[in-house]
């Protein structure tokens, strides 16, 4: 897929299982309103270039405004102005073919919880004592799927929720029609997709404005 087919198709997924507004086209990309404290809102700048950053740092000046670029870190770092931070944990935007596939069973021990809420498919496994163990969600919007919000709690990992988890997102996705998938991946979670078979398709990068450093995938 082309990067800005890939990046329309995140966009456009992210909103809808944040339960965000619609995204607005802009020139420059995508404004999204997320409207969380410390996440305000973000701008998708699908093909980046040092006066298109430089011109958005310098007119944006709203605490805890996010702009997610596809450019590698150290190229953003040069475009940005002062009271920009660009985070430690860098980001990867993915895509793989949806194929419907059984998924492995849950260890002994684990639950599975699943729902569906306004076209997003919600999935929690949950530990013995009732706590989360692990949990994501997917968002088809016709022929793409996001997969968003993936992570396993550090006292369950190695015990392969993190690829059961997917297949069933996986499945869920192709069940609603959805052929591709695609996701904005942290470095961690990288290597879980990768051995999933997710492929590469370049940089994300997030900046964030006054310093705020909460995590923004």
């Amino acid at each position: 897929m082309r990067n800005a087919d890939i990046t329309a198709a995140w966009v456009r997924g992210w909103a809808v299982s944040r339960g965000t507004p619609p995204p607005a086209e802009e020139p420059w990309g995508y404004r999204i309103d997320v409207g969380l404290g410390r996440h305000v809102f973000r701008h998708v700048v699908p093909e980046p270039d040092e006066p298109t950053v430089r011109k958005l740092c310098e007119t944006v000046t709203q605490p805890y405004a996010w702009l997610k670029v596809l450019a590698e870190p150290e190229d953003v770092e040069g475009w940005i102005t002062p009271g920009w931070t660009v985070p430690d944990d860098p980001g990867f935007m993915m895509y793989t073919d949806l194929r419907p596939a059984p998924a492995p069973a849950l260890p002994a021990g684990y639950a599975l919880h699943t729902e569906v809420h306004e076209g997003v498919h919600l999935l929690r496994v949950l530990a013995g004592d009732g706590s989360l163990a692990a949990r994501g969600q997917v968002a088809p919007t016709g022929r793409t799927a996001v997969f968003d919000q993936i992570e396993t709690y550090e006292a369950h990992r190695r015990r392969g929720l993190g690829g059961t988890v997917m297949r069933l997102l996986h499945n869920a996705a192709a069940e609603a029609g959805a052929t591709t998938g695609v996701l904005g991946a942290t470095v961690q979670g990288r290597a879980l997709y990768t051995s999933l078979g997710w492929r590469y398709q370049g940089p994300l990068t997030g900046v964030v404005r006054d310093g705020g450093t909460d995590g923004a995938d």
